[in-house]
């Protein structure tokens, strides 16, 4: 296994934080405080009118497993298919291709990213090789 460097842990935590609090600030929080922009996004994205509201529940509850250093794998797992589920119907509504169906890796990539960092298990599990043996 390899060592945690106090580098790589606070990096791993600010990733973390950035990624907590754009999920915080800009998915869960328009959607559980019900703003019209967030049913109007869902629906310029082919939701029918009332999912914001458990869509929000749902994000709120994978983001405090995330953050939370024993469930933080599971937490991260099931983000991941949450944002799966987000770039398909990105997809489907035939979005941009980088600033919209693309975002959800980018966010993927900042969650995962912030989680190896810090979790010297994880970093076993996938390590990262520059050269072959």
């Amino acid at each position: 296994m390899s060592a945690t460097t106090p580098a790589m842990l606070w990096t791993g935590r600010v990733l973390t934080g950035l990624f907590a609090l754009f999920m915080l600030g800009a998915s869960v929080a328009p959607k559980l405080m019900m703003l019209p922009v967030a049913e109007q996004t869902m629906a310029q994205l082919g939701w029918p009118a009332g999912y914001a509201f458990a869509i929000g529940l749902l994000e709120l509850a994978l983001v405090i497993l995330y953050l939370v250093p024993r469930t933080s794998l599971l937490g991260a797992v099931l983000m991941m298919g949450l944002l799966g589920g987000a770039m398909a119907t990105q997809v489907r509504a035939e979005m941009p291709l980088f600033s919209n169906i693309l975002f959800s890796v980018y966010l993927g990539l900042f969650m995962w990213g912030g989680l190896w960092l810090r979790d010297p298990q994880l970093r076993a599990l996938f390590p990262f090789r520059t050269t072959n043996p």
